[in-house]
């Protein structure tokens, strides 16, 4: 049997060096900002010729006669057929394909306020790159606390099969238990990366029928590609079928090229792309937006929430692959396995995979990925996920998540950026893909190792400059949705960076293509972060690409309308009208000299020995070379170029529309009017609008050191981001929901509130009316430096678990050892065994450090008869002065697994997000310090 433990896939592989494309006849240069309707209009027109571009590419784009649809409306990741980069066939698509749709029609419904193309959008990649349940079968028997086996990984494609290593431990997956209780099903919902749109390979692994329906399939196929470590290139690569039924390849189908076993099971196995799922919530949270501004909110609303699940399955990448501890592993026996959080670097990493037997047979697995390219990082999107309700995921611990991956991105690109600007490749948990160890005073980020090709190393992961604009556009627009100090940091450098290696023309433009990358970062040091005086950038070459260009458009334009910076946006209406003069009939491009296609005789690796076939006969073995394997090739109409330089001609000259870059373009249109021109060309963040006034502000309980409030919500033209809540003139905190608790209080004390609403652009409300709280005295109960709260993680009262969620706040003004506390949750145990099991499924400062145990009382009390003791290791560490441990999801069941009647226990509530519990005990040092005991 074999359960692949690992998984790869790239985008978008460098092409430098564009050659000048004749000159059309431009449509902008001519075009200046002039003062237009504000960028949060409910519905933007074409009253500008910007608006009109967008409008212009958008119609060439969805233009059937075109050809960037398929006949089932699947977007081709390229027009033309014959382009090799990262996927290997034009009409393939990606992930990264259907997530620069979504975020097309997104910008649509804002011009137009026609949501149905969104809409449509997701839906057709539910239908087709989102796995069905029939596509992943087996899922229901996958094993959290065994994910995958381990398979080392190997710098050249020569040293597979890799064998697996089963004497090599995984840590335990936090995440597969929650996912299911949260969304009622064991199966991952996060789109694959490769589809063979016309099934020219052949393999008709048809979405939504888990086969493998061979040549004459008609429609799309799922398909893999990338799985021999990180010098495999794509004119190496041997693509595979996602469900191998052994049909094609060899006698164990495509298994015994990459994994070496004693045998082999029919299997399938799926691969995500971490950045385009990260983009595809972020194209949703701008469809909120927008919608929201035009009052269509309603309209989005199921597709927003799908881009919500998405997020919450979307953390398996910022986790170890095999679950390992982060940090300092530098031998795979010796690297601990991990268990909650420990496991979790909490960047994007490059892909997370999983899979599973054919027939619904007996086992699954799941992997995350130990590599972070700074290509990758959203902070926008984690931001999203973290703030905005509409888009928090449904898991209990989705949000705390993302507000802490949210944190650690901006930390790397903090980390990361080179003293020119440039941002450098990332960071691994695992170097060489074997939790080996890397070279000598290698820097670290969080105990991972400094790479500067992280993942791939043909072409070098980070030389290419598209991974600049693709990321630090991200930056910008989490910069311009929330001001944040760092990430405008992080962008002024860059912008003078990429600015100072730009020029520009009326009817051309150069921009960097390809970088070098010398020296390294300083070791990160969170309190003190260096200017990275030893890491440098230098620009190899320049080119024109236009799509390139528009993500850096973006960048610039987002930037200057919130810091104000004219420069930056007129150099982003410099390129813009320069972008103007390669329009054609399909879109906007200028011509490649792809001198890379000498590599179409490549050999592609096959061990000596092995042999089989492709669905259409093409021989599989030592001899094969790329095009051996794809003899289809020739017959496509740009074939003759390539023969011809394969003969010794000149290198052939190809001009290419792909999607994600003609949808970018008419995004960077359409981006530039709404922020520059729409806001009168002078920068500024175009909404101006505060939210309402939060209204019926009340109290809704108080203790003798809390008082909980509630109000009712207000509304914006946007969309409202959250509330602050004021104690007389002082900030008490911040909530994103219509409720808050302020802690920390003393007893028998007066106390005035007011709440003031905000939006993601920094707009607030005038405060609310005034509310005054009295504390409760002190109940005798104990009001010493804790408070305990809790939430309900079990919503069915009479089953056979109960799953209390605790959080340790310290309410003290001293640092407080979390090995002197002890919780108790008091509850009845009812008929049935008198011995019990407890468990901590998750704890913030680690399960392993968290202990439990249930205690019989000697004498019943009034509901209760058990109390669930809870108390810490010293390694779980101290909390400082008004902190809080984090969640603590606690399990309790009865030995016969017989069903409990929690309603009239002491401690039950039906709470479901953390609120003061004086119900729950705590003790410090063994005196009770909170709450009132039964």
């Amino acid at each position: 049997m074999s359960a692949p433990g690992f998984s790869r896939r790239r985008f978008a592989a460098a092409v430098g060096g564009a050659l000048l494309a004749a000159a059309v006849s431009p449509t902008l240069a001519s075009a200046a900002p002039s003062a237009r309707k504000s960028a949060t209009s409910p519905r933007a027109t074409a009253d500008d010729p910007y608006t009109t571009a967008f409008l212009t590419q958008y119609n060439k784009i969805k233009d059937s006669a075109n050809g960037y649809f398929s006949d089932e409306g699947i977007p081709y990741h390229c027009v033309e057929t014959l382009i090799v980069e990262a996927p290997d066939h034009g009409h393939q698509t990606t992930s990264e394909t259907f997530s620069f749709w979504f975020w097309l029609e997104a910008t649509y419904g804002r011009v137009t306020a026609d949501w149905t193309p969104f809409n449509n959008a997701w839906a057709t990649a539910e239908k087709y790159i989102i796995p069905t349940h029939t596509d992943q079968p087996s899922n229901g028997s996958y094993n959290p606390s065994s994910p995958a086996t381990y398979i080392p990984e190997w710098p050249d494609v020569n040293k597979y099969p890799s064998a697996l290593d089963s004497s090599v431990s995984s840590g335990q997956d936090p995440l597969a238990t929650e996912l299911n209780s949260a969304y009622g099903t064991p199966d991952v919902y996060g789109m694959h990366w490769l589809l063979d749109v016309d099934n020219v390979y052949g393999y008709g692994n048809t979405p939504g029928t888990g086969a493998e329906n061979g040549p004459s399939a008609s429609g799309p196929s799922y398909i893999n590609s990338y799985q021999r470590g990180a010098q495999e290139s794509v004119w190496e690569t041997i693509p595979q079928p996602t469900t191998d039924l052994f049909k094609y390849g060899g006698t164990n189908g495509y298994l015994d090229l990459f994994v070496k076993d004693s045998s082999y099971s029919q299997q399938w196995k799926y691969t995500n792309a971490p950045d385009a799922d990260a983009r595809a919530v972020q194209a949703a949270y701008w469809a909120y937006r927008w919608a929201s501004a035009q009052g269509n909110a309603s309209a989005i609303s199921a597709s927003v929430a799908k881009a919500a699940k998405m997020g919450d399955y979307l953390r398996y990448s910022l986790f170890d692959k095999y679950f390992k501890k982060i940090g300092n592993c530098t031998d795979p026996k010796s690297c601990a396995a991990g268990s909650g959080r420990d496991s979790e670097h909490y960047l994007l990493a490059w892909y997370y995979a999983w899979g599973g037997a054919e027939n619904g047979g007996g086992w699954a697995w799941r992997i995350g990925d130990s590599t972070a390219h700074q290509g990758y990082q959203n902070p926008l999107a984690a931001w999203a996920l973290a703030n905005v309700p509409s888009l928090t995921p449904k898991s209990p611990t989705a949000q705390s998540d993302w507000s802490t991956s949210l944190q650690r991105q901006l930390e790397f690109y903090q980390w990361l950026q080179s003293a020119e600007g440039a941002i450098a490749g990332g960071a691994t948990n695992s170097w060489n893909g074997q939790y080996g160890t890397p070279p000598a005073g290698d820097p670290t980020f969080y105990g991972m190792a400094y790479d500067w090709q992280p993942v791939y190393h043909d072409p070098p992961s980070n030389n290419w400059f598209g991974f600049q604009c693709w990321s630090l556009e991200r930056v910008a627009e989490y910069y311009y949705v929330t001001g944040n100090a760092t990430a405008k940091a992080i962008l002024a450098k860059w912008v003078a960076w990429a600015s100072s290696e730009t020029t520009v023309s009326a009817t051309d433009f150069r921009i960097p293509a390809t970088l070098n990358w010398t020296g390294q970062p300083d070791t990160w040091n969170a309190s003190s972060p260096s200017g990275n005086s030893g890491l440098h950038v230098s620009v190899v070459d320049y080119g024109n690409d236009t799509g390139v260009a528009a993500a850096y458009v973006k960048t610039l334009t987002y930037y200057a309308a919130k810091s104000g910076d004219t420069a930056a946006a007129d150099l982003a209406k410099s390129l813009l009208d320069a972008m103007a003069h390669f329009a054609d009939a399909k879109g906007i491009t200028t011509p490649e000299t792809r001198t890379d296609y000498s590599r179409f005789a490549d050999p592609v690796y096959v061990p000596s020995g092995w042999s089989g076939k492709m669905p259409n006969g093409d021989p599989v073995n030592s001899s094969s070379t790329f095009i051996s394997i794809r003899s289809w090739y020739k017959q496509d109409p740009d074939w003759p170029k390539v023969q011809a330089y394969l003969n010794g001609g000149s290198a052939p000259t190809f001009s290419y529309h792909r999607f994600w870059a003609q949808a970018d373009i008419a995004m960077a249109y359409a981006v530039y009017a709404e922020l520059i021109v729409g806001a009168g060309g002078g920068g500024g963040t175009g909404d101006t609008t505060p939210p309402t006034v939060p209204t019926n502000l009340a109290v809704s309980a108080t203790t003798d050191t809390s008082v909980s409030l509630t109000w009712t919500a207000s509304t914006d033209d946007v969309g409202v981001a959250g509330y602050d809540i004021y104690r007389g003139g002082t900030l008490a905190g911040s909530a994103v929901t219509t409720s808050f608790t302020d802690s920390g209080l003393k007893a028998s004390t007066s106390y005035s509130y007011t709440v003031k609403a905000k939006d993601a652009a920094g707009n607030v409300s005038a405060a609310s009316s005034a509310v005054n709280a009295t504390t409760k005295a002190g109940s005798g109960g104990g009001t010493g430096t804790v408070k305990v709260q809790y939430k309900n993680n079990d919503s069915a009262p009479t089953d056979n678990q109960i799953k209390p969620g605790l959080r340790v706040v310290n309410t003290g003004s001293g640092t407080l050892a979390l090995s002197t506390v002890t919780l108790r949750y008091w509850f009845t145990g009812d008929s049935g065994a008198s011995s019990y099991g407890a468990w901590c499924d998750y704890a913030a400062v680690g399960a392993s450090n968290v202990t439990q145990k249930v205690v019989a009382l000697s004498s019943p009390r009034s509901g209760a008869d058990h109390y669930l003791e809870v108390g810490f290791t010293s390694g779980a560490g101290s909390l400082a002065a008004g902190a809080n441990s984090g969640d603590i999801q606690s399990r309790v069941s009865k030995s016969d697994w017989s069903n409990f009647s929690e309603s009239d226990d002491y401690s039950y509530a039906t709470n479901t997000a953390y609120a003061d519990a004086t119900k729950v005990t705590a003790y410090v040092n063994g005196t009770l310090a909170w709450g009132t005991e039964p």
